[in-house]
């Protein structure tokens, strides 16, 4: 049954020989080991051949076994170092710099990747990142199909103004907060890929016992055959419901022209990534263009467009002129000069060449990146629909992250399992948000699975929610997939010793990457001070606990973490809320506080039943908070079918 699930073309086999002993490569100079617990140390040697592992005032000696496996348990060590870690057999391995402190594995999606040289005030954050008791062990992607014995090449980082560059920003920040308050070392292991699925994350064995995976995963049959062919079929599929038709670029020299009729054209709402609007495997080549009309008035000076992010390169026209083109900078906002020659009263047209090699494709940034300044100080938005028709896929198939269930857990977490750490902090489930529902039993299984797999009991785990994004959504009244997320993830508490840090007023509405990771590690770090390290600090926002009905009004009370309510408007007003009726309409609401709790109502509703609160995927302008600083989590009263109700996982549409 298990074999099925192996492609023909890379099945692989796995042998481990080795003539010297041999220790994983997560043991690196500079490493943290796991204070106050037996510390794992293993490695592969020649069958039956004597080891030596020799730490601090700790000798142990073991032997390796037929297959050259090899392992011991050091005692428990206290914080210090630092100390030097030796392993000998027929040849020596020393391990310098090694300290004792907490470790914590990283991981998760791209704002887990995230890079503290990106993060808000970066440069002022790099200046004074020195920090030796602070260290970091980035593993690299990688994919397999089975489980790995060991990462790819990687070494432990010294946090200095130079490596921590390329820290991920939340744990650097958690760390921080951590080392400071503890006064021990603190080592991150960082294991994360950005646009990930949490199924990619989870090992095989544990996805077999969810009902929605088991079926799937054992009658898989397709992936027995020709993965290339099977990806093709997947690519063309989405293209052809995308615009309708095939790939159909016979007249793709006009495209530029501002009189072409694009009426046949498909849109893609800007600035969004295209995997986001129904192309999830789509790179290649993808035209846009966008109608602008402009008064004399506004055409007696050079004109300036901001197209904002374009993943990766561009050749962008205006009026079928070239006006700019940039090559493989996703990260770096279009700014391009319209002569004012160019210019025309009326109907005016940018078009776009937008070339993705690879991962995400299309334009994001703020919607503020995304306009034409013309006379110097008049501001058109070019933000949201664009015409948009495929040029060329690159369709060849490749191993994504997300083409099969556990590929990074075999890759860069199965590693990992035998190393002692303290816990996790995670940060994923944007790239789940069109399955939010099935997020409340995926996600926990995840925590579950990995709990099982290191063996080291019910460590800690806490997680961010996801924070505010899409400000482009049209109606917040009629659903939310982010809200809807939000949900499965405080739902996820249940689970034995997690926490989860509410981050809907810290992020930024238009990018899905937000720089402000300063507080998303803190609010991590003071969930584990409080609930790892028993510190007496508020660690968490008002959480909801119950309603009561009183003719038209619902009142509202919280399970208070923290010394009172309160709103940071200066009226005393609250928003987000949303209250609904029998006919399960939402209408916006009126809320104010009065003792603690939250009366809500709305004129048009005579017999309220239901009450949702930052139940959008943009929830910044939701303003409760306790006193303490920390906001209210969203959350609904109702138990209605949302948006992603019964949608689940597949391999191949």
């Amino acid at each position: 049954m298990r074999k099925l699930l192996i492609f023909s073309f890379i099945v692989l086999t796995h042998t481990y020989s080795f003539a010297n002993v041999k220790l994983p490569g997560i043991f690196t100079n500079h490493m943290v080991l796991q204070r106050n617990a037996p510390i794992h140390v293993w490695g592969w040697a020649l069958a039956n051949e004597k080891v030596s592992v020799n730490f601090h005032n700790q000798s142990k000696t073991t032997k390796a076994d037929k297959n050259g496996n090899w392992t011991v348990a050091l005692d428990n060590e206290s914080a210090g170092g630092p100390y030097s870690l030796s392993v000998s057999g027929k040849n020596s391995l020393t391990i310098s710099d090694v300290l004792v402190g907490e470790v914590w594995v990283c991981s998760g999606q791209s704002n887990m990747e995230f890079k503290l040289s990106s993060a808000m005030n970066a440069d002022a954050e790099l200046l004074k990142a020195n920090y030796p008791q602070i260290r970091e062990l980035n593993i690299k992607h990688n994919t397999s199909y089975i489980p790995e014995k060991d990462v790819l090449p990687t070494e432990w980082k010294v946090c200095t103004s130079q490596n921590a560059v390329n820290f991920t920003a939340v744990g650097y920040f958690f760390a921080l907060k951590l080392q400071k308050e503890l006064n021990v070392p603190i080592g991150l292991i960082n294991s994360s890929w950005g646009g990930t699925m949490v199924e990619t994350w989870t090992s095989f064995d544990a996805l077999l016992s969810h009902p929605d995976f088991k079926e799937m995963l054992t009658t898989d049959s397709r992936r027995t055959g020709d993965p290339n062919h099977d990806f093709q079929i997947q690519v063309r599929y989405e293209i052809k419901k995308f615009q309708n038709n095939s790939i159909n670029a016979t007249d793709v020299s006009n495209w530029k022209n501002e009189n072409y009729n694009d009426g046949d054209w498909s849109k893609l709402n800007i600035p969004q990534f295209w995997e986001q609007q129904g192309l999830p495997n789509f790179d290649g080549v993808m035209w846009l263009r966008k109608e602008v009309i402009l008064t004399a008035d506004q055409i007696t000076k050079d004109a300036i467009v901001q197209l904002g992010k374009i993943d990766d390169s561009d050749i962008s026209y205006f009026n079928g002129v070239q006006i700019g083109e940039s090559v493989n900078k996703p990260v770096d906002v279009r700014r391009y000069v319209v002569p004012a020659k160019l210019l025309k009263v009326g109907k005016n047209v940018i078009s776009i060449k937008v070339i993705d090699t690879g991962g995400w494709g299309g334009i994001t940034g703020d919607k503020s990146s995304v306009s034409i300044l013309t006379n110097g100080d008049n501001v058109i938005s070019l933000a949201g629909d664009w015409k948009a028709k495929v040029d060329t896929a690159q369709i060849q198939f490749r191993i994504e992250p997300n083409s099969y269930p556990s590929l990074l857990y075999n890759g860069m977490i199965h590693p990992l399992t035998p190393f002692t750490i303290k816990g996790v902090i995670w940060y994923q489930g944007e790239a789940n948000e069109d399955r939010a529902y099935q997020y409340n039993s995926t996600f926990p299984l995840l925590i579950n699975d990995w709990r099982k797999q290191w063996k080291e009991g019910d460590f800690p785990f806490y997680f961010v929610q996801l924070t505010s994004y899409n400000a482009h959504q049209e109606n917040g009244l009629t659903g939310s997939r982010w809200a809807e997320v939000r949900e499965s993830q405080t739902k996820t508490l249940s689970v034995a010793n997690t926490g989860m840090a509410v981050i809907i007023d810290i992020g930024n509405p238009n990018d899905i990457h937000p720089t402000n990771k300063q507080d998303v590690g803190y609010r991590l770090a003071i969930n584990a001070l409080n609930k790892s390290y028993n510190k007496n600090i508020i660690c968490s926002g008002p959480f909801y606990e119950s309603m009561s009905i009183s003719g038209n009004k619902i009142s509202i009370t919280f399970a208070t973490f923290g010394s009172k309510l309160k709103t940071l408007d200066k009226y005393g007003y609250l928003k987000g809320f949303q209250i609904a009726g029998k006919n399960k309409e939402f209408k916006w609401a009126k809320a104010y506080l009065q003792d603690n709790k939250v009366i809500v109502s709305c004129d048009d509703i005579s017999d309220p039943v239901a009450v949702r609160y930052a139940w959008v995927d943009d929830a910044s302008e939701a303003d409760l908070f306790n006193n303490e600083g920390l906001p209210v989590c969203p959350f609904r009263t109702d138990d209605w079918p949302g948006l992603t109700f019964g949608k689940k996982y597949s391999i191949i549409k």
